[in-house]
C-alpha cells in the first residue's frame, strides 16, 4: 500500500516538475544555509582551540605587572618585575614541570644579500618542550649554552624561508643586530597564534645572549615573562596558588600590595574562547534556521494550492474506495520527498561552499556528521510538520462535496 501510495505522490509531484523544484529550492537554500554556518561556527572554535593549544599544555603563562601612575594602569610587561632567578625558585615547586624565563623582541636578520624583520625569543632548553616545538634539522641548544652566552640560534621556517628560500640554513652563520650567530637548528612548522600572528616568523636564542647582546636593560638579569608547564591538568589551579605565593614573598609584597606580576591560565583562557565560539557557532545556526522556517512556509502554501487544484482527483479516489488515511498519508509523502529531497541538495551545496569559502577566501570551516544528519532530521521534520495540514484538510472532505468542486 505504501509503495502505491509512494508511486502516486511521485507522479503528481512530477507532473507539476517546476513548482515541485521551486518548492524544494526553499528547503535546499536553508539546508545549505545552515550547514555553511555551524561549519564556520565550528571552524572559528577549532582555530581558537588549535592556536591555543598549539602554545603548550598545561600552561601558564607569567608577565611582569603593569606599573600604575596617578591612579592608572599601564600595559602589563611594561615593569621588569621578573628575573631569571624568580624562574629557578619556580622551578623547584614540585608541581612544575618545565620552566622556560623569556625575553622576546623585534630584530633584524641578515643572510648574504637577504634580510629580514622578525622576532627573536631568548629563552632557555625547556622553551621547546613547553611549546611542544620539535628540532626538524640540527638541534637544539644545551642548558650551558643557554646560561653561557654563546651565539647560536634556531630559526622558524618563515624566517628560513625569506632568508634562505630552498637552502639548508644549518651550519650557516647569520648576523642578528649586526653580530654573527650561527644556526644550529630548523624549527618545525607551527601556523599561527591565537592573536593571528606567524609563529613561525620567529628566531630562538639563548636568554644570556638574548639579555645581553640583544635585549639590552638597565635591570641585569629581568626576563618579560615566565612560561611553566604543570606536570598534570590537575596541578594547573594549585601551581598558579603556590607561584602567585612565591612570587609575592620573593618580590617582598606586603598583604595590601597589589600584584607586580600576572599570571594567565592558559587552561582557563581554552575553555572560555571554546565556550565564546560555541555559543557563536549555535547562533549563526539559530539564524541560518530562520530560513529553513520559511521554506516549510512556502511548502504548506504549495501544498495547500496543490488540495485544491486537486479536488475533484480526492473525490474521485474517495468514491472509489480511498480511506482518509490513504489521502492523508499521500500528501503527507508528497510533503516529506519534497523536503527530503531538498535537504540532501542543501547538504551538498552546503558542503560545496564551505570548501570553496575555506579555498578562495581563507575562511575556517569544520564539517562534521552530527550537523549535517541534524540539518536532514530537520529538513524531514519541516516536510511533516508544514505538510500535515494540507493533508489533513485533503483527507477530511466530503466525497461529495469534492465531486461537485468547480476549480
Amino acid at each position: 500500500m505504501i509503495l502505491s501510495l509512494l508511486g502516486e505522490a511521485l507522479a503528481a509531484m512530477a507532473a507539476n516538475r517546476l513548482r515541485t523544484f521551486l518548492t524544494a529550492l526553499g528547503i535546499l537554500i536553508g539546508v545549505a544555509a545552515v550547514v555553511l554556518m555551524v561549519a564556520i561556527g565550528q571552524g572559528t572554535q577549532k582555530q581558537v582551540s588549535d592556536s591555543i593549544a598549539s602554545m603548550g599544555s598545561n600552561l601558564l603563562i607569567i608577565r611582569s605587572g603593569a606599573p600604575r601612575k596617578g591612579g592608572v594602569h599601564g600595559g602589563a610587561g611594561n615593569m621588569p618585575t621578573l628575573t631569571t632567578m624568580d624562574a629557578v625558585a619556580i622551578s623547584q615547586l614540585a608541581r612544575a614541570a618545565l620552566v622556560a624565563p623569556t625575553v622576546m623582541g623585534s630584530v633584524q636578520i641578515i643572510y648574504g644579500p637577504n634580510n629580514w624583520n622578525t622576532t627573536a625569543a631568548g629563552t632557555n632548553a625547556d622553551y621547546l618542550g613547553i611549546r611542544d616545538w620539535r628540532v626538524v634539522a640540527g638541534r637544539d641548544f644545551s642548558d650551558s649554552e643557554a646560561m653561557s652566552g654563546v651565539r647560536v640560534a634556531l630559526l622558524g621556517q618563515e624566517v628560513a624561508r625569506q632568508l634562505f628560500g630552498d637552502e639548508d640554513p644549518v651550519g650557516k652563520s647569520i648576523r642578528v643586530q649586526r653580530s654573527p650567530f650561527l644556526v644550529i637548528g630548523l624549527l618545525d612548522a607551527k601556523g599561527q597564534s591565537m592573536g593571528g600572528q606567524n609563529q613561525d616568523d620567529m628566531i630562538i636564542v639563548p636568554l644570556v645572549t638574548a639579555q645581553r647582546q640583544l635585549f639590552g636593560t638597565q635591570f641585569q638579569g629581568t626576563v618579560s615573562m615566565v612560561m611553566v608547564q604543570a606536570r598534570s591538568p590537575a596541578d594547573m589551579t594549585p601551581l598558579e596558588q603556590s607561584i602567585h605565593d612565591l612570587l609575592r614573598q620573593r618580590h617582598h609584597l606586603n598583604a595590601r600590595a597589589e600584584d607586580d606580576f600576572r599570571i594567565t591560565n592558559m587552561t582557563e583562557v581554552s575553555e572560555t574562547a571554546s565556550e565564546v565560539t560555541g555559543m557563536l557557532s549555535i547562533l549563526l545556526g539559530a539564524i541560518a534556521s530562520i530560513s529553513l522556517f520559511v521554506g516549510g512556509i512556502g511548502i504548506m502554501n504549495i501544498m495547500m494550492v496543490s488540495v485544491t487544484e486537486r479536488t475533484r482527483e480526492i473525490g474521485i479516489r474517495m468514491a472509489i474506495g480511498a480511506s482518509r488515511r490513504d489521502i492523508l498519508t499521500q500528501f503527507l509523502l508528497e510533503s516529506v520527498i519534497i523536503t527530503m529531497a531538498g535537504g540532501v541538495a542543501g547538504i551538498a551545496t552546503g558542503i560545496g561552499l564551505a570548501l570553496v569559502a575555506t579555498r578562495m577566501f581563507d575562511v575556517w570551516t569544520a564539517i562534521t556528521a552530527m550537523p549535517v544528519l541534524l540539518a536532514f532530521g530537520v529538513s524531514v521534520a519541516v516536510g511533516i510538520f508544514f505538510g500535515l495540514y494540507p493533508a489533513r484538510k485533503a483527507s477530511m472532505m466530503r466525497p461529495i462535496d469534492a465531486l461537485r468542486y468547480q476549480g
